[in-house]
């Protein structure tokens, strides 16, 4: 019987070559997890805005992860990582720590500019990409190449607080307040600058701290100066205590005009309480983008609310960080940072992400908005003011 003739030099090469594919599999340099860090104020006053940020990471990494995510031609589950820094500097550090610590890749973080700019150095130190909603332009003028802003700066917002109040809210007299934190008085600053360069009287200036909601004092002053609009950087919680105030002396025939802070669904409770409520965003909201309508339903599907802040930044900011890993064709953090400064990244809700050498984002706008039966319509939006 004629024995079948073995190709043993074939056969060889073939298990050598399933043995090199298996070892090369066990070698690969991506992990089968990444780590995404966001480091948010998930507890306190501001906790619904940085669950909101929070949110939009976890549903657009829920959809990735869904879809199949894959980096140099191997699947990978995406794993977000939470820390809540509390809206305090000292915390914000502490957290980002932590989150070099667990081994994260990148963090998408803070929404305070102050949080945003101590935690900045520890990330930097570790090479880690920080995405950050935070608007203070000393931010990305640390001169860290791993800082990355997602909207527009308060360069921008100051000089559309200014051009707004000067020439929509015409008035002889006017009143600059702010927080005392890093965004809340550059912001406040740069628009009594512009308030003043359009020839307006600015009758009442002060700063406060971030915690302050006894202004009944204050309340009182406002009205012995006459003021008619009230330019403030004063989170939502605060202003409706100055509302209040405002209300308790009777001089509420008055416009507050305020930062983004203000531009949430608890202020809508200050509707009716003076003559207008208007606040300044470079966060655009989600329904005034063609593609927004989609996000909004996966969302309210997602977690029974509509969104309180900028949920579809981050949602935005996380694909363009997959697209970024992917680039990279690495889990390495400077890898990441390379491919972020290089990339013009498709944003599922705003259309694209890109960033100038600095880190900011070179397509970012300012709206402002007027309270108007309980909720925020969209008066003007510039990226020129």
């Amino acid at each position: 019987m004629k024995m079948p003739m073995i190709h043993r030099p074939a056969a060889a090469c073939l298990a050598m070559a399933a043995l090199a594919a298996v070892l090369l599999a066990g070698c690969s340099k991506v992990p089968d997890t990444i780590r995404i860090g966001v480091a948010q104020p998930l507890s306190g006053p501001l906790a619904a805005l940085g669950q909101d940020l929070l949110n939009g990471v976890n549903l657009a990494v829920a959809e990735l992860n869904q879809g199949g995510y894959m980096v140099d031609g191997k699947r990978v589950t995406l794993e977000v990582v939470p820390v809540d820094d509390k809206a305090d500097a000292a915390t914000g550090k502490a957290v980002a720590r932590q989150l070099v610590d667990a081994g994260v890749v990148a963090v998408i973080g803070h929404l305070n500019s102050g949080v945003s700019i101590e935690a900045a150095p520890v990330y930097s130190a570790a090479g880690l990409a920080q995405l950050a909603i935070s608007t203070n332009p000393r931010f990305t003028q640390l001169g860290f190449a791993n800082t990355f802003r997602l909207v527009g700066n308060d360069t921008l917002q100051a000089r559309a607080l200014g051009s707004f109040a000067a020439t929509q809210l015409a008035a002889a007299s006017y009143a600059v307040l702010d927080d005392g934190t890093p965004y809340g008085k550059g912001l406040a600053d740069g628009a009594f600058e512009q308030l003043k360069a359009a020839g307006k009287e600015v009758a009442v200036r002060k700063s406060f701290d971030d915690k302050t909601v006894a202004f009944d004092g204050l309340a009182a002053e406002l009205k012995a100066a006459k003021v008619e609009v009230v330019v403030s950087t004063l989170n939502d919680f605060q202003a409706l205590a100055l509302l209040q105030g405002l209300q308790k002396v009777g001089h509420t025939r008055v416009s507050l005009l305020g930062g983004d802070t203000i531009k949430t669904t608890d202020m809508v409770r200050a509707s009716g309480m003076v003559d207008g409520v208007y606040a300044t965003s470079p966060v655009l909201e989600a329904k005034e983008f063609a593609t927004g309508k989609p996000f909004l339903e996966k969302y309210l599907v997602a977690y029974q609310k509509a969104p309180a802040y900028g949920g579809h930044y981050t949602y935005d900011s996380m694909y363009v960080l997959s697209a970024a890993i992917q680039k990279a064709k690495s889990a390495d953090p400077a890898e990441i940072v390379k491919a972020l400064h290089g990339i013009n990244g498709y944003a599922p809700v705003i259309g694209t992400m890109s960033w100038d050498d600095k880190g900011e984002q070179r397509y970012g706008a300012v709206g402002v908005y007027q309270l108007r039966k309980g909720a925020w319509e969209l008066r003007m939006r510039s990226d020129r003011w």
